[in-house]
């Protein structure tokens, strides 16, 4: 065990005779992206459902460093208290909840806590400045992330009706308003345009740098993954191939060959190079 957010120690899934993820060790830090890449099949969101309670891991320890630095085994929780543990996680296909609007899809995020301070309506019922108090800091909380994502304006309006950016940077933005200590993002570049993905690139920095969280991320658009990344994973098969930095991953002859099904010493064409040098470029 080491002394990051999140540490996975051999970690291993499966089903029936199917092996998704092969004895995997990684680990993740505060105020760190650590993006999980890989072709498709590779286990990237296997991983994710181990770490979020969707599947409960055949081998394994996933370690959580949470809120006051209390350590917990999350192969051992239940979905919801790996969320009260503080991880929060997005997924590949939108899921707002669209007939709401915007306001209440960030209010929602934070029924918990509401409930709590209600003590399970009680106290919201009769009106208690506790019940109150937390529903002004629900509020104000809110309110900052629609400052955050630029949608203010947009705060009544049903969240279904919203562009496909703005709909995935409120997906983002519901999911920080539970206050995580991990967030972990899969494929949120997904569907976006360049401007849009851009939009997104700097709000993930923005997350990294004011909140002091540690980012997980699944990700295809390497324009996202080599621009954002301060670590990367990569997967082929369920078995980690690559582990370090963009540069060094993305100069490392196994991921290369597991991309492009090639022998280790071929070099990526000239214009997936180009496209991943300008956008590490664009990091630095």
């Amino acid at each position: 065990m080491t002394d990051a957010l999140l540490d996975v120690e051999h970690l291993t899934m499966r089903f029936g005779g199917l092996v998704a993820i092969d004895d995997l060790s990684f680990s993740a830090r505060d105020r760190e992206i650590t993006a999980i890449i890989g072709p498709n099949g590779a286990g990237k969101t296997t991983v994710f459902n181990c770490l979020t309670g969707f599947y409960k891991p055949t081998v394994g320890r996933l370690t959580l460093k949470g809120h006051d630095g209390e350590r917990h085994l999350l192969e051992r929780l239940d979905g919801f208290r790996i969320a009260r543990a503080g991880v929060a996680r997005t997924f590949q296909n939108i899921r707002l909840f669209p007939q709401m609007s915007v306001l209440e899809n960030l209010m929602v995020a934070q029924h918990n806590m509401l409930m709590r301070a209600s003590a399970f309506s009680i106290a919201g019922l009769l009106g208690l400045a506790r019940y109150r108090d937390a529903e002004n800091e629900a509020l104000g909380l809110a309110e900052e992330w629609l400052r955050r994502i630029n949608l203010v304006e947009s705060a009544d309006r049903a969240a279904g009706t919203l562009p496909y950016g703005d709909q995935r940077r409120l997906e983002v933005a519901r999911a920080m308003c539970t206050k995580p200590v991990l967030l972990c993002l899969d494929e949120p570049a997904a569907g976006l345009n360049t401007r849009e993905s851009a939009e997104l690139n700097d709000l993930l920095l923005d997350i990294r740098e004011s909140q002091g969280i540690g980012i997980l991320l699944i990700e295809h658009d390497m324009s996202v993954v080599m621009r954002v990344s301060d670590h990367i994973v990569v997967l082929d098969y369920g078995e980690k191939i690559a582990d370090g930095e963009p540069e060094a991953v993305r100069n490392d002859p196994s991921v290369i060959r597991a991309y492009l099904g090639e022998e280790e010493d071929s070099t990526l064409p000239p214009e997936v190079a180009d496209d991943m040098q300008s956008d590490a470029g664009a990091r630095g």
